[in-house]
């Protein structure tokens, strides 16, 4: 993983800048939400072939909360690792189970499963070809995904979105 960059827009754009994945930001963002970060994987040669947001927030059940949202090639394993787990993928047994959320985009709705991480709720699934993860710390602000989230890619023409910015997320590397 690349270190983060800044909870600014000039952060954004230097994800952007060689993004070949999307860049999910769920919008209209959840109360009280900030974006606090921004984080790739790749190189000069293949350019960001995965995408961290953060955002953080108040947890509905109390507290604050944390929830990084990742788009990633297949086999990168930037979305795994975020969510604690020692593989690239979901692991075995992924999607066994009808889905635990739904996210939209555009006009399709895409199903997301829960896998198992000890400290965090962990879902993905798959949106265009690309693992789609969602983590969230505390486990119990998983809740926030009880009613589906839309999604905006933050690559596409037209986004000034004025997005309120945060202080850095603890959850992305250091730069």
């Amino acid at each position: 993983m690349l270190p983060a960059f800044s909870p600014s827009q000039e952060g954004l754009d230097g994800l952007l800048r060689t993004a070949g994945v999307p860049a999910w930001l769920p919008w209209p963002l959840p109360a009280g939400w900030l974006v606090t970060g921004f984080a790739g994987a790749g190189d000069e040669r293949t350019g960001t072939c995965a995408c961290a947001v953060a955002l953080s927030g108040p947890n509905p059940l109390g507290g604050p909360a944390d929830m990084l949202v990742v788009a990633e090639e297949p086999g990168i394993g930037l979305g795994a690792a975020l969510a604690g787990l020692d593989a690239v993928d979901p692991g075995a047994g992924f999607a066994s189970a009808p889905p635990a959320a739904t996210v939209s985009f555009g006009k399709h709705d895409f199903p997301l499963w829960q896998v198992a991480s000890p400290d965090r709720a962990v879902f993905a699934g798959e949106i265009k070809g690309h693992w789609l993860w969602v983590v969230l710390w505390p486990e119990t602000a998983g809740i926030l995904l009880i009613e589906p989230i839309r999604l905006r890619d933050l690559r596409d023409p037209g986004m000034d979105l004025d997005l309120p910015f945060g202080a850095p997320s603890p959850r992305l590397p250091a730069a």
